[in-house]
């Protein structure tokens, strides 16, 4: 696993042993890289259910101006301060070791965000749960854009009651990206 492009490209990124957490193939990550790459530039990114970090880490390795990472599990959280040290982006990045929704509401009036990268558990419905604690805080900026990485046939429709829109799904061969605008306004 490597930064694919960007300051850092080719970096090396450690990642946890075992199957704690499911890193995002370097295919995957950038075909949607591809897809957000006119989204980056100076954007905050908040990155939840982290892993290895290197959602974040590759946005700003490609011009984003901050990244804020989510993650409960210990090791990996502990392997995300390593690479944000290695990459040299700790001006950049911040970490908070704790489940998604404790993160987002101790984030209430200190962040905001362009773009959201989500990528928890498969079954569990923490993608829901995240969804909805976002909506109900003040870190989302008018119009940010938030990708969430599911299980192929996990149902998003709920997020439309709390003001996101679905704009596009990419499938690939075990899960999906759904990608969901949101507007206060929608609300």
């Amino acid at each position: 696993m490597r930064i694919i492009a960007g300051t850092a490209r080719s970096l090396p990124l450690k990642t946890i042993s075992g199957m704690e957490t499911r890193p995002t193939s370097d295919r995957v990550k950038e075909t949607l890289f591809n897809m957000l790459n006119p989204y980056l530039c100076d954007c905050r990114f908040l990155d939840l259910f982290a892993g290895s970090g290197q959602m974040g880490l590759e946005a700003v390795s490609r011009g984003a101006a901050r990244a804020v990472f989510v993650e409960n599990n210990k090791k990996a959280a502990d392997c995300i301060a390593k690479n944000i040290t290695f990459t040299k982006f700790t001006k950049q990045c911040r970490l908070l070791v704790k489940d998604a929704v404790s993160a987002i509401r101790q984030m209430e009036g200190q962040e905001t965000f362009d773009l959201v990268f989500m990528d928890p558990p498969y079954g569990k419905g923490l993608e829901l749960e995240a969804l909805r604690a976002l909506s109900d805080s003040s870190l989302l900026r008018e119009n940010c854009l938030v990708v969430a990485e599911a299980a192929l046939g996990t149902d998003f429709s709920a997020a439309k009651d709390w003001g996101y829109q679905i704009t596009k799904e990419k499938t690939y061969k075990n899960n999906q990206h759904i990608f969901l605008n949101y507007a206060k306004e929608a609300i």
